[in-house]
């Protein structure tokens, strides 16, 4: 598998001023990232998952004035597209790295998908203590999942049932400062450990 090493220049292109400027500067040091990445862990998810998985490396092709805020590899079993389907993520926000699985908006079947998860939330409690939740995949912001588990969890979870807006995002924010620390390897055991923990979670999103 490829291995990557994330930089402070690599986040600090999110601060770089005007939407040409941005995006050069994604195109050269962060993108091409996405793409090896991508190469890697298609090939991670088809095993593991049993079907073929695609990357989907972030174009932003319709922004016309606004500099993305983030960007991402994506990954789902679907040439085409991704944000339809539940699909796993490796992104970065200024601030931190994002590992995460998501089932945002545009998925039409997001109300089973939440059913089957309010089904099956003691797998939640099988995760990792350092987990995040979300429920908007257009915020940087997160709660630990330690602290969804008081009674926040189950709100986000009815939320992507039954208000359309609902979201799901589950996995790990790593900070800057301790992204740009860890060693090729590190980041990719990392990695790696995050999406094996959430494999089980895939699969009863998308009813195995």
């Amino acid at each position: 598998m490829q291995k990557i090493k994330w930089t402070n220049k690599d986040f600090n292109v999110f601060k770089i001023d005007g939407l040409d400027q941005r995006m050069d500067a994604l195109n050269v040091n962060v993108r091409p990232k996405f793409h090896q990445l991508g190469e890697g862990f298609s090939i991670y998810f088809s095993s593991q998952l049993g079907e073929e998985f695609f990357p989907h490396v972030a174009k932003h092709a319709r922004r016309t004035v606004n500099p993305p805020k983030d960007s991402w590899v994506a990954f789902a079993p679907y040439k085409r597209g991704y944000k339809s389907l539940p699909h796993f993520q490796i992104g970065l926000w200024h601030t931190h790295l994002f590992i995460v699985l998501a089932i945002i908006y545009e998925a039409p079947q997001k109300n089973v998908m939440a059913e089957r998860l309010l089904a099956h939330k003691s797998l939640l409690d099988q995760l990792p203590n350092d987990f995040i939740v979300s429920g908007d995949h257009m915020s940087p912001e997160a709660i630990s999942l330690e602290e969804a588990k008081e009674d926040k969890l189950e709100a986000l979870l009815i939320r992507l049932r039954d208000v359309k807006k609902g979201e799901f995002l589950i996995g790990r924010h790593i900070p800057k400062e301790q992204a740009t620390k860890l060693t090729a390897s590190e980041l990719n055991q990392l990695t790696e450990e995050t999406f094996n923990s959430l494999l089980p979670l895939y699969n009863v999103i998308v009813g195995k």
